[in-house]
């Protein structure tokens, strides 16, 4: 049965009453050694960018949503609920290639998963569960930190707020983001070869999303079953 982390969240936790969330799988190592070798490269050609660590945990994000600080635990509830019922672990997924999204000047680059049908289901009863607690929008102040570049805020916030309409479903590109990167530099790295792998998830948690969207601070983590 999945639980909640000992993490207690209180509306006073945040500066901002709004808080961006990233719902997540936690990819196994095979994932994470691939991610780990594709953002050591990205930060050779663009040294501003970020490198993975706890504060840029490789993730794949099931849904971004702003929600109300007081409205967090519930919401955590109602998810845990899908995943008690979920087979998370027994996911078998595929890295397949590269890809990015471009962004004001840079791209913020990733490794694709296959979207197969029981991830797309999963999503599916996470989005259906989030739903009543999601807010429409919410200013940078929800994130952990705003960038240095309000272009960068506005397109972090838009793709936040239209996550679940834009980004789900048929329009799912279930990924872990490993770096950022000038986008002709990108251009050039999608090209290339991809050796296919195969990986599955290890967990699932719920975190607060920080700069380029990363999942910077965990709010609740869920046990899932064997």
């Amino acid at each position: 049965m999945a639980t909640e982390s000992n993490v207690k969240v209180t509306p006073e936790t945040f500066i901002s009453n709004s808080i961006a969330i990233d719902i997540l799988l936690d990819p196994d190592a095979r994932m994470v050694a691939r991610a780990e070798a594709n953002n050591a490269r990205l930060l050779k050609a663009f040294p501003g960018g970020f490198a993975l660590d706890a504060e840029h945990r490789p993730h794949i994000t099931m849904l971004q949503c702003f929600v109300s600080a007081t409205d967090l635990d519930p919401l955590c509830n109602a998810v845990g609920a899908v995943l008690a019922d979920a087979d998370v672990t027994a996911l078998q997924l595929e890295g397949v290639k590269y890809y990015y999204a471009p962004g004001p000047g840079v791209g913020l680059a990733g490794i694709c998963a296959r979207p197969g049908p029981e991830i797309l289901k999963l999503q599916a009863d996470i989005i259906a569960a989030a739903a009543p607690f999601m807010l429409k929008t919410a200013t940078i102040a929800a994130c952990t930190a705003p960038h240095d570049d309000p272009a960068m805020d506005a397109a972090l916030i838009d793709y936040i707020s239209n996550f679940a309409a834009k980004y789900a479903g048929d329009r799912f590109n279930p990924h872990v983001s490993t770096g950022v990167a000038p986008t002709a530099y990108l251009e050039s790295m999608i090209a290339e070869p991809f050796e296919v792998f195969p990986f599955s998830p290890t967990g699932a948690a719920v975190y607060q999303l920080g700069p380029f969207g990363s999942a910077a601070k965990l709010l609740k983590q869920f046990q899932l079953k064997n």
